[in-house]
């Protein structure tokens, strides 16, 4: 098991030398999306209308941040269940997005989407909130406010604690 420090606005990353099981620190931007924040870009892909943020090479984090209290940039920033998003991640993989942040194991067409585009899943620790938050240097609502804490937001994260869970080989830290 090697550590890393991956910058995922890094367009040239050689997302191959991550194995599973790596721990990484992440530095970049990073997009919020849950549920219903993927339902809502399923509908203006499905409408050929332009997304609230390029999908080429971006880094998607499955969590709802909770309001931030006064001094902090964010509250409380946790992962989601990945499990949720696997009817739309395969797609969304094709059209570009290159890193994916969640819990859990994910389904075999999400395994061959990574596979077959050299993305990455990276581990969050669910019950780390307030960790990660700390790892947050910068939110800002970029689509979606509607959906309160399920909005999409832009994220910049520095040094965000992550681990490998599936490489872009299909190695996995799960069984199978």
């Amino acid at each position: 098991m090697n550590t890393y420090s991956v910058n995922v606005n890094d367009c040239n990353f050689d997302t191959e030398i991550l194995k599973a099981g790596d721990m990484v620190r992440l530095n970049g931007t990073v997009f919020t999306a849950r549920d219903a924040a993927h339902k809502k870009i399923f509908s203006l892909i499905n409408a050929g209308k332009e997304l609230p943020f390029d999908l080429k090479n971006a880094a998607v984090y499955y969590a709802g941040p909770t309001p931030n209290k006064p001094g902090s940039v964010i509250g409380s920033c946790g992962p989601t269940t990945s499990g949720r998003m696997d009817i739309y991640t395969p797609t969304l993989i094709d059209m570009g997005l290159k890193y994916i942040i969640g819990k859990g194991d994910r389904s075999e067409s999400v395994y061959q989407a990574i596979m077959r585009n050299s993305a990455v899943y990276f581990c969050a620790v669910g019950g780390a909130g307030a960790l990660y938050s700390k790892h947050i240097v910068s939110c800002e609502v970029i689509a979606f406010e509607e959906l309160g804490c399920e909005s999409v937001k832009r994220i910049t994260v520095s040094d965000f604690p992550v681990f490998v869970g599936i490489d872009s080989f299909g190695g996995s830290i799960y069984l199978k």
